[in-house]
């Protein structure tokens, strides 16, 4: 039985992090080379449960930098190859499939999604430059799990959301549960992650679902709902976009409280926007979700706060958003504070610098 691991290409809402056209109050950060801030693509993760076949989800406009910089998903051994065996979509929003593009010359893989995503992809001539004979498409039955690989079963279930922008019209359902939006719950190696990048509102059925998984990749779109228009960087609230907020009344933070964050449990924030206040290292924000037992992601090729991916040592059960048991290694990454959350010990001055301690856990 192979390790579910999960690495995060990229953590960013649509336009990445800093926003190419952006200089708001968080953005200003990003391109000034603030420390406290790690630049991101948009959201997308690659999973694997024997480090040789990878499976995306959703395939963002940035997947070639993501690629790039992350060596598991580099060709290997043929002249021409990729070690990306399928993408998984949670809709057919722009960020969630343009990455497709990235990816026609000519290699097979499968694109898994609902009936109503992959018809919409299939109405878009474009995507036609993926070779009919060599990337399959195949419609997933929401709640009926399928087979993405030996050990590695995916689940789509639909969430609260609305349909991608280009297709709004005048008056879209903004909360609707339908094939438009969906999550993906991943099982294998033992392990179930749920993938959730946008959430317009938390129905019992999400939770309990999300209640049972050790790792949650949750919506953080923005901190509060009227962020982008108090920021002067746009005229949508984010439950106007699809996406409840982080803090406020009705927010994630207390919709998905009940939520066990204790060790071996990661909660963690994706999909965020890049007016959102966590981002900034330090901030009453961000402290706010790290006190509740939220992580803030970031993806593997800034170099904070995560660790690289394929340096954790082969004793560690996962090596990113998954979680650590007793045994393991502690690879938590460090930062500015006096104890490290999982093994409670005073770390080092030198190790408080976004890099892991890497010690033993008791």
């Amino acid at each position: 039985m192979g390790r579910l691991t999960a690495i995060v290409l990229g953590a960013a809402g649509g336009g990445g992090f800093p926003q190419w056209n952006c200089r708001c109050g968080v953005c200003r950060l990003a391109w000034e080379g603030d420390p406290r801030v790690a630049r991101s693509t948009q959201a997308s993760l690659a999973v694997t449960t024997d480090e040789r076949n990878f499976i995306l989800l959703n395939a963002s406009p940035d997947l070639r930098e993501q690629i790039v910089s992350t060596p598991g998903l580099q060709p290997r051994d043929d002249v021409r190859g990729s070690p990306i065996a399928a993408v998984v979509l949670t809709g057919a929003e722009i960020d969630q499939t343009a990455g497709l593009l990235a990816l026609r010359e000519r290699h097979a893989f499968t694109i898994h999604g609902s009936a109503e995503t992959l018809r919409t992809v299939a109405a878009n001539p474009m995507f036609n430059v993926l070779a009919p004979d060599l990337v399959a498409r195949r419609p997933c039955a929401i709640g009926s799990p399928i087979r993405l690989a030996d050990d590695l079963h995916a689940e789509l279930f639909t969430v609260p959301g609305k349909i991608p922008l280009y297709l709004e019209g005048d008056a879209p359902e903004l909360a609707a549960e339908t094939e438009a939006n969906v999550g993906v719950e991943l099982v294998g190696g033992g392990r179930r992650l749920a993938y959730v990048p946008g959430c317009a509102a938390v129905t019992p059925a999400l939770l309990e679902r999300l209640g049972r998984a050790d790792v949650v990749l949750f919506d953080g779109t923005l901190w509060v709902d009227d962020e982008m228009i108090a920021s002067g960087t746009g005229a949508k609230t984010g439950r106007r976009m699809g996406h409840m907020p982080i803090d406020g009344d009705g927010g994630s933070l207390d919709a998905l409280s009940s939520l066990d964050t204790s060790l071996g449990k990661r909660r963690i924030y994706i999909h965020i926007n890049n007016t959102n206040p966590i981002l900034i290292d330090g901030s009453p924000e961000r402290r706010r979700v790290e006190t509740a037992g939220w992580e803030v992601a970031a993806h593997a090729g800034t170099g904070k706060p995560t660790v690289p991916a394929f340096s954790l040592p082969k004793a560690a059960e996962l090596k990113y958003s998954v979680p650590l048991g007793t045994g393991s290694y502690c690879w938590w990454p460090c930062a500015p504070s006096a104890s490290c959350r999982p093994c409670g010990r005073r770390r080092p001055r030198a190790a408080r610098s976004g890099r892991s301690c890497l010690r033993r856990l008791r």
